[in-house]
């Protein structure tokens, strides 16, 4: 593979560079692997950033070099790329939404290769919430498998409540489940969330935990529930992740959520995930059909 290459992406020229510098020094996956995967990956990951303001782990220089967490559209991101005004604690900013492939490969090239979004789209704005997000974090001397344990009763616990999740693996030790609801403020989301981890605490206290307290949470997992702030946001599916190797936060099956025996099982990489998504297509899918959106039920 050529080092530099011009192309066209819907239109859009693109000059992409050092595509054999390698990003990933463990496994020498490279810059141009990286942008082949995001290529390849994304009719199914675009629906799932389109119109929702982008946050990036930008890491030029490969996983063992500095990283930046950046808000803001990058340094040479083409005039051309989408982006929304969003309101926040210093006032209003322009941010990224990735609403195409060209765009995606853009931000690719300048290195900002691992995505997060927020749980609200820049059109419904902070205040319409149309997703519930659980983060599953476990803590010292607990594992995947106890987050696979967790995750069955979570999606128990939405059930009961009317509400239907799926699930998909953060990229790195945890798991993430997504309910579709008809859009709230943030407090309602956040109140139902801690509210069903703090239920799940107590009938479950071995095992999990909703406080925040890191001394608390050896042999446990955290069910994270502040993940549903305004301000805050979670790894996209399919993002590439910035750990030693290049995994993917990569929707699963409950069937493989129930069978899981050991962390290796529910660890992706690229060529995987492809390979996957050419066989069962988006795993995903259901939350971007807003027909399956439920009312969230009001907590005491």
């Amino acid at each position: 593979m050529p080092d530099r290459i011009a192309t066209t992406v819907e239109g859009r020229r693109l000059a992409l560079g050092n595509l054999g510098k390698v990003l990933w020094p463990a496994t020498g996956f490279t810059k141009g692997e990286a942008l082949h995967y995001y290529a390849q990956v994304a009719p199914v990951l675009l629906p799932h950033l389109r119109r929702r303001p982008a946050s990036f782990v930008r890491f030029p220089d490969g996983v063992d070099g500095e990283r930046f967490y950046i808000k803001h559209p990058p340094p040479g991101l083409p005039p051309w790329a989408p982006t929304a005004e969003v309101s926040g604690k210093e006032g209003p900013r322009r941010q990224v939404v990735v609403d195409d492939t060209a765009t995606l490969m853009a931000l690719a090239n300048l290195g900002a290769l691992e995505i997060h979004v927020p749980q609200w789209t820049a059109d419904g704005g902070r205040g319409a919430h149309d997703l519930l997000v659980v983060d599953l974090d476990p803590g010292p001397g607990a594992g995947l498998p106890d987050c696979c344990r967790v995750a069955c009763l979570v999606r128990s616990a939405l059930a009961a409540d009317g509400l239907e999740c799926w699930v998909k693996t953060s990229g790195s030790k945890g798991l993430h489940l997504y309910a579709p609801i008809v859009p709230v403020p943030e407090r309602r989301v956040s109140g139902y969330a801690r509210s069903m981890a703090r239920r799940l605490e107590a009938d479950h206290p071995e095992l999990v935990l909703h406080r925040m307290a890191k001394q608390l949470r050896p042999g446990k997992v955290f069910v994270d529930w502040s993940q549903n702030a305004s301000a805050k946001t979670t790894a996209a599916p399919y993002t590439l992740r910035a750990r030693p190797a290049p995994t993917v936060s990569t929707p699963v099956s409950w069937a493989e959520v129930e069978g899981c025996g050991g962390a290796e099982q529910l660890s992706f990489t690229p060529e995987q995930v492809l390979a996957r998504v050419a066989r069962d297509g988006d795993l995903f899918a259901p939350l971007t059909d807003r027909g399956r959106a439920r009312e969230l039920p009001d907590v005491g």
